[in-house]
């Protein structure tokens, strides 16, 4: 009988256990509003194909491996509206990628300036590389190898971002373009060797906006987007 109410005990605990950390997790959320850590679906991304660090900002059924091949997926049809200039290339790219979808790419790209944001201030080149376009990986790499010449560290905290908006939109013959605007909150400083601040602030919260233009070849099976070109607002 003794052994019998321990047994109880414990599966009552481990439920009252489950119980909080699903309770916790709903509380915490994500710092920019969506379920989950952009971590672990990286992780999910890398888990499917370990030699892929680029985030996919679209969904594609040549990627499901469940047997759903043959089942067209159903996509939010965008319509071109005379009063949205957005629409029509937005529809275009649709056209041309059926997987396309402008909420799914936003979360994606979400995930990607979080991604980034967080490769650079480290100073890891190989995980920008490819994510990035030749002309933008190159300046990024610049940039960290300047700061490792001068024995400078970048402290990069990305508080939150507030919000993500597409702003611009070309369906080429060959390749798509989507341009977001993204405002966040960070705390960025720059330290000398001797960990004196040089440049920002460490305690203070900064509104950053950023304008970060995705592309993608429409025609290749490759679903990936890569960064090709950065610009802020000072």
């Amino acid at each position: 009988m003794g052994d019998g109410f321990q047994f109880i005990d414990i599966i009552f605990f481990a439920m009252i256990a489950a119980f909080l950390v699903l309770r916790l997790r709903g509380v915490l959320g994500r710092r920019d509003g969506h379920e989950g850590d952009f971590r672990s679906r990286l992780k999910d991304e890398k888990d499917k194909n370990p030699d892929n660090n680029v985030v996919k900002l679209s969904e594609h059924d040549d990627d499901m491996d469940d047997g759903s091949q043959d089942r067209p997926k159903e996509m939010k049809k965008i319509v071109v509206n005379d009063d949205d200039p957005l629409s029509g290339p937005l529809a275009a790219i649709q056209t041309a990628d059926p997987g396309f979808a402008p909420d799914d790419f936003l979360s994606g790209a979400r995930i990607a300036f979080e991604i980034i944001l967080e490769a650079y201030a480290n100073g890891d080149a190989g995980a920008l590389k490819p994510m990035l376009n030749a002309e933008v990986y190159a300046n990024f790499s610049k940039a960290i190898q300047d700061r490792e010449l001068a024995g400078e560290t970048l402290e990069d905290t990305l508080i939150g971002i507030k919000s993500a908006d597409i702003v611009e939109a070309e369906a080429g013959k060959k390749t798509a373009s989507v341009t977001v605007k993204f405002v966040s909150e960070q705390i960025n400083a720059t330290r000398d060797e001797d960990g004196t601040v040089v440049d920002g602030n460490p305690t203070t919260v900064i509104e950053v906006t950023d304008f970060w233009t995705f592309s993608r070849e429409i025609r290749s099976r490759d679903p990936n987007w890569t960064l090709t070109a950065t610009s802020s607002l000072d």
